[in-house]
């Protein structure tokens, strides 16, 4: 916190294009917060087991968005450490210019980035923006293979959580038509047993653990 404190003084004690960069640093802080760190692939993967259970507004939009980013910050705890310890206390203390701390906390989300983005991933943006390969891609061609690649492992955790809810489905629906109770919607009888069910197993911890357990 002193760290922080000690980095608000300086800003505001810095020159006219410091208090431009760090405005802008805030403007397109939330755009990176979503492009660069794993609130994606966790958005996705809860938003994915929502829709399967069936209850399609509870959790509601805000709760979920708040989980995933308490659990994003949870997941990105190292990386901000590093940051805190690399970049903004030495730059609080005057010992590197804002610049070099603009850098050392890139290269700890760039770090973060490359251990979840896939090579085929890269060398498909790499090429689609005539980049040559590099062991550091531009930042552009980073983020989109980071998002590419968080969103297709969302989608593929998501899709081994709807199996057990898809077959909870099918066995309700043929129960009902064995019965002759044709008049009566499936999901009507299913969704109390899909809650049932998720609330048996712990679910949202599960999910969560899970998901957060999922990056390298």
């Amino acid at each position: 916190m002193n760290d922080w404190l000690a980095l608000a003084g300086r800003t505001h004690a810095g020159t006219p294009l410091d208090v431009l960069v760090t405005l802008t640093l805030l403007g397109i802080t939330p755009f990176l917060f979503v492009m660069c760190t794993s609130f994606v692939r966790i958005v996705v993967v809860l938003s994915l087991v929502r829709s399967a259970v069936g209850a399609s507004a509870v959790p509601p939009n805000a709760a979920l968005t708040g989980l995933a980013l308490v659990l994003t910050l949870v997941v990105m705890s190292p990386t901000l450490q590093s940051v805190q310890r690399e970049a903004i206390a030495p730059y609080a203390h005057g010992r590197i210019t804002q610049g070099q701390a603009l850098g050392r906390a890139g290269d700890a989300v760039r770090a973060f980035m490359l251990r979840q983005t896939h090579a085929a991933d890269l060398a498909l943006f790499e090429r689609v923006a005539h980049a040559a390969p590099s062991s550091t891609p531009p930042v552009p061609v980073l983020m989109a293979a980071f998002a590419v690649g968080e969103m297709r492992s969302g989608f593929a955790i998501g899709f081994a959580l709807y199996l057990p809810f898809v077959a909870i489905d099918l066995a309700v629906a043929s129960i009902l038509m064995g019965l002759g109770m044709v008049m009566l919607s499936p999901p009507v009888v299913s969704l109390p047993v899909k809650l049932l069910l998720f609330v048996m197993v712990d679910g949202w911890a599960l999910v969560c653990g899970g998901v957060a357990t999922s990056f390298r």
